[in-house]
């Protein structure tokens, strides 16, 4: 039986999952990782997804509740003003879960470890050379050709790849910010994850074990810099300060990255796809942008699945188009709507009395929070 072929470069992710989720429909799956590394799991950042999604990435996976994701029911929102954190906002679930969080790494470890016994993926340790877009043509560096049906580029926010595809009408913003992310590991006692939105810009704490978690601190670019030998020692002060408790807590595995805004309008040329940052870059305040990924995942497949089920072809079908058309609204009204949020909580002596008084009186209109439980869970637009 010759099998349809898709060629996925990238082993990020986005990537990886994007395979997984398209195991079974009877494609023949090329994925592409770099040539000068075996397939990395050495990511020791943290990744949270929606209950939503947590139900998607399980099915593909098909592991067990709780094996790899720490479930989390609750999120607390903090604002310091005049040097404390006041608690405007709690969000709480008695049944169902908030969110999952997992390491990097460990849920590469899982998908590479599945996608190595499906006989139809291959995984391909290649230098890409070019893409011909008008042949579907994949060029290795020793000028072999690769014809596919769908060629899918999961690499990261920056790619030369994408410079034939993408143009120049994008939403782009640079934030001039670095986000932090480290793991602290701690014996203090910890339900829940929360969203401190600090002087020096938002902190996040993401709990994945009983002992240890994530965080992920947006910092300004100067006062990064301008601290740069001193990180570990200001989160640690940082920390205890919003513990209130003089405990003894380690810090490692510092990284950093420039934060920036970029959403595409254009996702594709011909049956070539960008997917992942490469087409919506957002700012990581809400923990959002892996969340988007796995809806866009979902239906890709959604699409493909029922050009199949049809006997359609992939290549030159419509697939790319409605892809586009349906997941280009949420991804660019998301991304908008989270760069708001920042610009909102970034401190301004002017305009701070009355954001206090805003914040003060949230939990009383019920219906933000139901709204943004909903949006956060299952999208804006919720149609698979």
């Amino acid at each position: 039986m010759k099998y349809q072929k898709i060629c996925i470069i990238g082993d990020g992710l986005a990537g990886l999952t994007t395979a997984l989720a398209l195991k079974d429909l009877n494609l023949q799956i090329d994925l592409f990782h770099k040539k000068t590394n075996k397939l990395s799991t050495k990511d020791m950042r943290t990744t949270a997804v929606s209950e939503n999604n947590f139900e998607f990435i399980s099915a593909i996976t098909k592991t067990k509740k709780n094996f790899l994701f720490w479930p989390c029911k609750k999120i607390n929102l903090f604002y310091e003003y005049k040097k404390n954190n006041f608690n405007f906002l709690n969000y709480k679930e008695e049944k169902d879960n908030l969110m999952y969080i997992c390491q990097n790494a460990k849920l590469k470890n899982i998908l590479i470890t599945k996608l190595k016994k499906i006989k139809r993926v291959k995984l391909i340790n290649k230098e890409i050379k070019k893409i011909d877009y008008e042949k579907n043509n994949v060029k290795l560096k020793k000028n072999n050709n690769n014809y596919y049906d769908l060629i899918i580029l999961c690499l990261g926010g920056h790619s030369h790849l994408y410079n034939e595809i993408i143009n120049n009408r994008s939403i782009k913003k640079n934030y001039k910010e670095i986000s932090i992310t480290c793991l602290v590991e701690h014996n203090l006692k910890i339900s829940g994850a929360s969203q401190f939105f600090l002087k020096e810009g938002p902190l996040a704490i993401l709990p994945f074990k009983k002992s240890c978690f994530s965080v992920v601190w947006s910092l300004d670019r100067d006062f990064y810099l301008h601290n740069i030998n001193n990180i570990k020692p200001l989160l640690t002060e940082k920390l205890r300060h919003i513990f209130k408790n003089n405990k003894k807590i380690r810090i490692s595995n510092i990284s950093s990255f420039p934060i920036h805004l970029n959403l595409c309008n254009k996702y594709h040329k011909k049956n070539t796809l960008i997917l992942g940052e490469g087409i919506h870059a957002i700012h990581p305040v809400a923990g959002q942008g892996f969340n988007l990924i796995l809806r866009d995942i979902k239906k890709l497949k959604e699409l493909i699945q029922k050009n199949i089920k049809l006997g359609l072809g992939i290549k030159n079908s419509n697939i790319l188009k409605e892809f586009y058309d349906s997941r280009n609204p949420e991804n660019t009204i998301t991304g908008i709507g989270i760069d708001l949020i920042n610009t909102f909580f970034k401190k301004n002596k002017y305009v701070d009395p009355a954001k206090i008084f805003i914040l003060r009186n949230l939990e009383k209109f019920g219906a933000i929070k139901k709204i943004s439980k909903y949006v956060s869970n299952k999208g804006i637009f919720q149609n698979y």
